[in-house]
């Protein structure tokens, strides 16, 4: 069977929680106040397409793009929706003019608790500043790996040098993610990515690198999240994993979880550092999924304690490719953008895939 080979710029995401790249969110450098967040916010709510009586909530945190709060509320009721409010990142206090019924009775909520609360809300919106690995957001997650509601997300993070290192999203950067949710032709990237993902389900991937990387791999019936922009209840209702009703702004990306016994070959990983620790010359292979074997020239001994060969179960998490062309890698743009959604990035990681259907299970420390 022939199949679909790639060959573009390589970035591998090494995270052994799970394999959405899931940092403490980066600190910026520039004022919101630079940005045309009415432009932002129009184009959002085109995207969302919200319905009469839909409820609908935000999570944010105070002093970072507060401006949005009020431009979305009012979007929100003029599209005949119930706004809820919008809730703290630490879900302990906040301003005054953010106090609804609904956030009143967020307030010291265990994300047990808050998930109990989320319950038939249609839609939430994560602003800037806001993140997975906080109570807030982690129990809105919760409700979306139900099957229930959908999440907008202005991914306002994801930036690395070209070794993967997290760097500061300054002002240039917040340009280029504005330009990328405001010029991107969605029609254009949700049909090359319904091209793509045909061509994945017939032939299977090969990736491939002028480094040595030689991976292969088939996902058969495996979901295909598609990052398109979509956000509409009609197009996420028909999702059924966590990854594919939460929607990313800027969108771009295509992300699977593999067949886990498919996959063969090696990842010769580019040199970068793992935490403080500096990793050089790593090859990794695989065997019907599992590793089998382990090479450094650097670091080999670390990243042995992480990924061991022969380790029971699997490890592979998920391949991405970017298709945001605002997002690309170029001459003047030397940086991995939004975890990689720029058009020609291949990403491979590691770790837990369970919110993108896949088996990989666990709960490893970050590296």
């Amino acid at each position: 069977m022939q199949r679909l080979n790639l060959y573009f710029l390589l970035f591998f995401i090494v995270v052994l929680v799970s394999c959405e790249k899931k940092p403490a969110e980066q600190k910026t450098t520039h004022k919101s106040s630079s940005l045309n967040l009415k432009a932002i916010a129009d184009k959002t709510m085109a995207l969302i397409n919200l319905q009469p009586g839909e409820k609908a909530f935000m999570i944010g945190k105070p002093g970072e793009f507060d401006s949005l709060v009020v431009l979305f509320r009012d979007k929100i009721a003029a599209a005949g929706g119930t706004y809820l409010g919008i809730i703290n990142i630490d879900t302990t206090s906040w301003p005054s003019s953010w106090d609804t019924e609904f956030v009143t009775s967020a307030k010291g909520k265990s994300k047990e608790e808050l998930i109990k609360l989320y319950d038939g809300i249609d839609l939430g919106i994560m602003l800037p500043g806001a993140g997975t690995t906080q109570a807030p957001y982690s129990a809105w997650q919760a409700v979306l790996k139900n099957g229930k509601g959908r999440a907008v997300h202005l991914h306002w993070a994801g930036a690395d040098d070209m070794t993967g290192k997290d760097i500061v999203v300054d002002s240039t950067i917040a340009a280029m993610y504005q330009t990328a949710i405001l010029d991107l032709d969605y029609a254009k990237i949700t049909s090359q990515q319904n091209e793509f993902e045909n061509a994945l389900r017939k032939s299977g991937v090969t990736v491939a690198t002028p480094a040595g990387t030689n991976l292969s791999f088939k996902i058969g019936d495996r979901s295909v999240t598609k990052k398109d922009g979509d956000g509409s209840k009609a197009h996420n209702d028909k999702k059924t994993t966590l990854m594919d009703r939460e929607v990313e702004l800027p969108a771009g990306a295509i992300r699977v979880a593999p067949v886990e016994e498919s996959i063969e070959g090696t990842m010769v990983f580019p040199t970068a550092m793992w935490g403080d620790q500096k990793v050089e010359g790593l090859v990794i292979t695989f065997k019907k999924g599992h590793i089998t074997d382990v090479k450094a020239t650097e670091g080999l001994d670390f990243v042995k304690s992480k990924v061991t060969p022969g380790i029971a179960g699997y490890i592979f998490c998920d391949f991405g490719l970017g298709f945001n062309p605002i997002l690309s890698i170029t001459e003047s743009n030397q940086r991995i953008l939004n975890y990689g959604y720029g058009a020609g990035t291949v990403r491979l990681s590691l770790g837990n895939n369970s919110e993108l259907g896949g088996a990989v299970g666990g709960d490893f420390k970050r590296i």
